[in-house]
């Protein structure tokens, strides 16, 4: 396994490239890859995304906020997973999905972090 080259397996890499942000970024082989990446997502939405990562066995690393008195409330979570790339893109697209304004929560996110 060569864990120094990034290895999208169906999620784009968490760099930015032509100008999107992605999930995460995955390492490793098929068979055992190392995930990491982070979500945002609105205030209510965060216990369906944290059931959903841990029930696929992706750690949570952090819980935080960017931003002070926006309405509504965004949460970005940082997570790390270690498995088959099956097994992790089925964890974090499960936690996605719990996310009904995935849209809305990123052109949220980019609004209030603007100077």
């Amino acid at each position: 396994m060569d864990l120094g080259e990034d290895h999208d397996h169906g999620w784009p890499s968490g760099r930015q490239r032509d100008g999107r942000q992605h999930l995460g970024s995955f390492r490793g082989s098929n068979d055992y890859a190392v995930v990491d990446g982070d979500f945002a997502m609105y205030e209510s939405e965060l216990q369906g995304v944290l059931k959903a990562l841990r029930h696929a066995n992706i750690d949570i690393v952090a819980i935080h906020n960017h931003m002070t008195m926006e309405n509504p409330r965004i949460i970005f979570l940082h997570f790390w997973g270690i498995g088959s790339t099956q097994n992790l893109s089925q964890g974090l697209k499960s936690a996605l999905d719990t996310q009904a304004n995935k849209k809305l929560v990123l052109r949220d996110a980019l609004r209030y972090s603007k100077p």
